[in-house]
């Protein structure tokens, strides 16, 4: 169907809420009555299996590696723990032919969360590039040590600092890195949100 504008609005309403304003045709949101297809549900998966593995290095740095995160490294791991589990009831949902907005509104909220994990690594990043200032209180909180040494044991484990990259890649401390991960995370929930059947 073409209206006055010239605009083919059958392709458009297959892909978005149209909105008439003064004669023209805007599109709004993404429409999320549409199926949800094969490939876009399984990216959706996949993603939630790349958040796990995200964290799991994380862990395996921590725990293998020595590297006790600071308070700020801590919180960049909520967004995974809370998104990973969404991405999977994503796919669940769509594996159960649920309706199609419960299963886009999953990899919705799971593609902003990474944006917010983006935020978070920029912010820990700057705060080790001194662009500017962290919280005052950043330090990790560690469970309190055993036996009959605890003095000896408080005064040997130093707290990280968040202004301190514990570690640098090809230039990248761990904010940076999750930045990446954690943009391509959400780039791919998004797309896994709003492709068109």
């Amino acid at each position: 169907m073409i209206d006055d504008t010239g605009l083919d609005c059958g392709s458009f309403k297959r892909q978005t809420v149209l909105h008439r304003n003064g004669g023209q045709t805007l599109m709004l949101l993404p429409n999320f009555t549409l199926p949800v297809s094969k490939p876009m549900a399984q990216l959706g998966l996949l993603v939630a299996i790349l958040m796990v593995a995200a964290v799991g290095i994380a862990l395996g740095f921590q725990y293998l590696g020595g590297y006790i995160p600071c308070k700020l490294c801590l919180e960049q791991r909520t967004p995974y723990y809370t998104a990973a589990p969404l991405m999977l009831a994503g796919f669940v949902f769509w594996s159960l032919s649920a309706p199609a907005y419960v299963v886009r509104a999953c990899f919705a909220l799971g593609a902003v969360l990474m944006a917010y994990g983006v935020f978070l690594g920029v912010y820990h990043a700057g705060v080790e590039w001194a662009f500017w200032e962290g919280p005052a209180d950043c330090a990790v909180t560690l469970a309190a040590p055993t036996g009959t040494d605890v003095l000896a044991a408080i005064d040997s484990i130093k707290p990280p600092s968040c202004t301190e990259a514990a570690l640098r890649v090809l230039g990248l401390s761990f904010a940076g890195w999750n930045v990446i991960a954690s943009l391509g995370l959400a780039l791919m929930a998004g797309k896994a949100a709003l492709a068109k059947a």
